[in-house]
């Protein structure tokens, strides 16, 4: 492990991380890139990182090699250019990283059964601000007469996303996503079980990097076979695997939810009044947009859903700030403490 390659984090286990190589100027993957060793985690399944304090690695994460004379197996996260980011459940405001350092999102949802173009939302948001391109890719067109239609629908919903609808059982539409497949450039995959996320990935990366299942007899989705996120090398770039989403907790700012809403977003500037609520108010353009069939109310109703989420995640952010600051005061005056007593002879030092 004392070698120069550059590293990145292929897989997290619960004790461990496993790393593959990539070409330290070009990031693309090396011959052996799924040698690479394992390293062991700290307590609490930690590692230390170049700047802060010790956090969870993700996967794409990339690493540093810093051994030490106590610690020759030393490494270090190095601090990542973008990270997937999805919230979890419950009241707490944790967060949880899909993958680090990624350059493309691919937003993957079936064709059959029916997309939901509400669940396409929401993953664009999440991947908007991650600081990665996202496009979405509508899998199954083989099954479907309208796969353009579906392409045509979701361009609406997500202004400046580009759409590719695929097969990747006839191979149908894969051209347009290889073009994509740059040295060096990392792309993760995201959506529901059964999308094909696992077998889409296999297309692209030409061997079966992947587990794949059936679909189900009865409602013909696929099974879920993805249990762990897990980078893979697919030609000169990277493809990031994930479990499929049961819900997608958003994880955002306002200006990402405004860049995939940009249609509501732009009709609310020509509100007469600034803080118009777009429910009754005269002078309303949202409104009005919705009466004469330029936007669907579904739509309107997302917008809102998003922001509501964003301002409340905003909320725990704030008093979980609150009681790590609280904390650390704590910890801060008990140190202060100790040393006061072993200073005085008072108490056990």
């Amino acid at each position: 492990m004392t070698s120069s390659p550059a590293w990145r984090v292929g897989r997290v286990e619960r004790t461990c991380v496993r790393l593959v190589a990539a070409d330290p100027e070009t990031g693309a993957p090396r011959a052996d890139a799924g040698a690479g060793p394992v390293v062991r985690l700290r307590p609490g399944g930690l590692l230390d990182a170049v700047v802060g304090e010790p956090v969870p690695p993700a996967v794409g994460d990339a690493v540093v090699i810093a051994p030490t004379e106590t610690d020759p197996e030393r490494v270090l996260l190095a601090p990542r250019r973008s990270e997937l980011v999805r919230d979890t459940a419950g009241d707490t405001a944790r967060t949880q990283v899909l993958a680090a350092n990624v350059d493309v999102v691919l937003v993957v949802e079936h064709l059959d059964p029916e997309p939901k173009l509400g669940r396409i939302e929401r993953l664009v948001t999440l991947a908007r601000r991650s600081g990665a391109v996202p496009v979405v890719v509508l899998t199954k067109a083989d099954l479907v007469g309208d796969a353009e239609q579906w392409v045509d629908d979701v361009e609406r919903v997500a202004p400046g996303v580009a759409a590719h609808a695929i097969s990747a059982t006839t191979g149908a539409g894969l051209d347009g996503l290889r073009g994509m497949l740059e040295p060096g450039t990392t792309l993760v995959v995201v959506g529901p079980s059964g999308a094909g996320k696992s077998t889409l990935v296999n297309a692209l990366v030409g061997t079966e990097a992947m587990a794949t299942g059936r679909r189900r007899e009865g409602d013909g989705k696929g099974r879920h076979t993805t249990t762990h996120r897990e980078l893979v090398p697919a030609g000169e770039c990277w493809l990031i695997d994930t479990p499929g989403l049961r819900a997608v907790g958003l994880v955002a700012d306002a200006d990402s939810v405004d860049g995939t809403f940009a249609d509501v977003a732009d009709l609310a500037q020509e509100c007469r009044f600034r803080d118009c609520r777009h429910e009754r108010e005269p002078g309303c353009a949202v409104t009005a947009a919705i009466e004469d069939g330029r936007l669907a109310e579904r739509r309107l109703d997302s917008w809102r859903t998003q922001q509501r989420e964003v301002a409340h995640q905003a909320r725990r952010a704030g008093d979980r700030a609150a009681q790590i600051e609280f904390r650390q005061t704590v910890r801060s005056r008990e140190r202060s403490m100790r040393a006061h007593h072993r200073a005085t002879g008072k108490g056990r030092p």
